[in-house]
């Protein structure tokens, strides 16, 4: 994908049984650049626990293979429901599964068994597109639906796992759950209030909101959903550390001015570098200092959107990154961390002349240069996230 195509951003939000140790449910994507094709399956086990992780687990990896080799639909589902193990208890093998398959120009083949039907907005309106019906000979009780559709910038397509839409069920306000319609209102007074949420944020306050159905606001099944959204992808650059040769400076500085997206600064010799290109001064609200946590606060200037320290900043963001752990970081870190998970393209700009102070031995031991670390962070990115990235070095 370049810069100009429409963006297709992929993201599950999860959430495991209270009382259980494991999800039930399990959600896989590829994303296949020399086909520009992408593959994403979510699927639900039958029951919970370790059980249900494995059934589903299997599902989600057989049908992520079969579909990326351009297998047949039903042959492939019945190896599937064949080779899932029989639940002592139940005498039955058993997962969900929904399976979607974006090609090149938006071509959407959507593959699904007994997971509730997916929601297809278009300008905040539910479309309906008409399944096809396969029955297997060998299972007759498992249906499956195929659907095809063109999807075009600025739609969003959401699955969920039956977490979501029989959350509630029993109660006076959802005897009957959540249900489909229930989600859809929401997702869509959702997007309503904000029209360009991501897919990794729509997807958490839906399962958050299933959640609060229930009493005592607990999670009374796995609950996932996933969300695809395609739009015009939202793009970052990141430059940390000094050019080699000074004559870069103003490379940088031109970057800056002529980025279309969004840019951060990291370090303070970068920060000072643009700031005497651009002749624009940098400022820092000394009044965050209190509320910063471990690392300096971030600074501002006009035309970036976010100027933070260097190395140490870095290197916690890279922490975060790689656990998983997105939340509760210190200011600088987590401005920094929120604003590389809400873009989709991601260009690194890292100067290569070498900061003595870094050489220090007293700084902790596992402070690495810059180079390394953000190498990392491009891989964790492009591997864990999903992003696109790229590091150019000066």
């Amino acid at each position: 994908m370049n810069g100009d195509e429409t963006f297709i951003e992929i993201e599950c939000s999860q959430s495991i049984k209270t009382g259980e140790s494991v999800c039930g449910d399990a959600f896989k994507t590829v994303r296949l650049d020399d086909e520009n094709r992408h593959i994403a399956v979510l699927s639900d086990g039958l029951g919970s626990g370790i059980k249900a992780c494995l059934l589903a687990s299997m599902t989600t990896t057989m049908a992520l293979e079969f579909i990326r080799k351009n297998m047949d639909v039903l042959p492939s589902a019945e190896i599937i429901m064949d080779t899932l193990p029989v639940c002592e208890l139940r005498k039955i093998s058993y997962a969900t599964f929904s399976i979607f398959d974006i090609l090149s120009g938006g071509k959407v083949r959507v593959i699904e068994m007994d997971n509730p039907k997916f929601i297809h907005l278009r300008n905040g309106k539910d479309v309906q597109w008409e399944a096809k019906t396969m029955v297997s000979e060998k299972w007759p009780d498992r249906k499956l639906g195929v659907t095809e559709f063109k999807a075009i910038a600025g739609d969003r397509i959401i699955c969920f796992s039956d977490g979501v839409s029989q959350a509630g069920l029993g109660s006076p306000e959802n005897k009957f759950g959540w249900r489909r319609d229930g989600a859809l209102k929401f997702i869509q007074d959702v997007i309503a209030k904000e029209p360009s949420v991501s897919a990794r944020e729509l997807a958490r306050k839906i399962t958050v909101e299933a959640r609060s159905k229930n009493p005592e606001y607990k999670y009374l099944d796995d609950t996932s959903c996933m969300v695809i959204y395609f739009r015009k992808p939202r793009k970052l650059q990141l430059l940390t550390g000094p050019p080699f040769n000074e004559e870069n400076d103003k490379i940088f500085a031109k970057r800056v001015l002529s980025y279309e997206g969004k840019t951060v600064l990291c370090g303070g010799t970068t920060a000072n570098i643009i700031s005497r290109e651009l002749n624009r001064k940098i400022t820092t609200n000394l009044k965050l200092i209190r509320i910063s946590g471990n690392l300096p606060p971030p600074s501002q200037m006009d035309g970036v959107d976010l100027i933070t320290e260097g190395i140490l900043t870095l290197t916690e963001v890279c922490r975060a990154l790689e656990a998983g752990k997105l939340y509760d970081l210190p200011l600088a870190a987590s401005e920094l961390t929120n604003m590389l998970m809400n873009s989709d393209v991601i260009d690194l700009i890292v100067g290569t002349k070498v900061n003595e102070a870094h050489q220090d031995p007293n700084l902790p031991v596992d402070l690495e240069i810059r180079r390394n670390i953000v190498k990392k962070i491009k891989y964790i990115l492009e591997q864990k996230y999903r992003k696109l990235v790229t590091i150019k070095y000066y």
